[in-house]
């Protein structure tokens, strides 16, 4: 079998440009077919943005939810590549395989508790002068 080189597996080119963008819709493809919490992420960015239009929030306010809610699923994107890689390398419960994959996933529970700190900032005084309060 004979072996291709990496610069030629780089050449640019519109049809290596297309098939990027394909290998990338494929990825989420999988996520959305097999992970439960890009589900429940993209509940929670709905749920934000009925939010955020019912409030009518400020420009700045919509660049900040846009950021968190990409770095949110970006990072549960990652999170998936890496228990895949995981995966593939070794089936059983190694030490070093075990932190890889609970310190990635800590990632993401970081970012969503970010997000929901930045959700509170936002909306929060929003809910109170609506009720009254």
């Amino acid at each position: 079998m004979p072996t291709v080189s990496r610069d030629e597996l780089k050449k640019k080119g519109l049809h290596r440009l297309f098939k990027s963008f394909t290998y990338a819709f494929d990825g989420l493809k999988y996520a959305f077919k097999y992970e439960q919490n890009i589900l429940v992420h993209t509940l929670a960015t709905i749920l934000v943005i009925i939010a955020g239009i019912f409030f009518k929030i400020s420009l700045m306010e919509w660049l900040v939810l846009a950021l968190i809610i990409g770095l949110v699923i970006a990072t549960e994107l990652i999170n998936t590549s890496i228990e895949a890689t995981i995966d593939l390398v070794t089936k059983e419960t190694h030490p070093l395989a075990k932190i890889a994959k609970d310190t990635a996933a800590a990632a993401v529970l970081v970012f969503g508790l970010t997000a929901i700190v930045i959700g509170c900032i936002i909306f929060v005084p929003k809910i109170l002068v609506l009720i009254g309060g």
